[in-house]
């Protein structure tokens, strides 16, 4: 069982210099933290956060060997002892072919949503299987005596009557 102690927790710091009867001093929580006493060694590194290290490093690496293949000329690639490569058509071919198939996705994307949609003419674009007509009370209570109304849509006249009411 670790010691309570070993947590950095304001809560248990002044519940243990509570007890102890001592005063607490911020200071003497970072010099214990500082040198490494109580402090517990069952924590490492998150598993994301690795994979996350690990991604950027490769993604960096992997742009900068890209720029070199594509803008360092062939003798100077020669000169290092690199011949095997692939042709510097590829260099622009790629990223060409990447933002391409991008755009066609989007565009793709946004043909499927309009097809989905009703036509503004349809009543499915009113109403649904989750509309509500609204319900009236007893106009004999009183005010107070109501219950609340439960939720309900508006019909389409009366929000026509609201917006263009002259």
């Amino acid at each position: 069982m670790e010691d309570q102690r070993s947590f950095n927790s304001p809560r248990r710091t002044l519940s243990y210099s509570r007890n102890r009867g001592t005063t607490f001093s911020v200071f003497e929580a970072d010099n214990k933290k500082a040198s490494g006493v109580g402090v517990s060694g069952d924590h490492g590194p998150n598993l994301s956060e690795v994979y996350g290290f690990v991604g950027s490093i490769s993604t960096v690496v992997a742009t900068v060997i890209f720029m070199v293949w594509a803008y360092v000329p062939d003798p100077w690639l020669h000169s290092i002892g690199i011949f095997y490569y692939p042709s510097k058509y590829w260099a622009l071919a790629l990223p060409t072919y990447a933002m391409v198939i991008i755009a066609t996705i989007f565009i793709f994307y946004m043909g499927l949503n309009f097809m989905a949609t009703p036509p503004p003419s349809s009543f499915n674009s009113i109403f649904d299987e989750n509309s509500r007509e609204l319900v009236c009370f007893d106009s004999v209570l009183e005010e107070d005596d109501r219950p609340i109304e439960p939720y309900s849509d508006i019909g389409i006249d009366q929000i026509n009557e609201l917006m263009f009411k002259d």
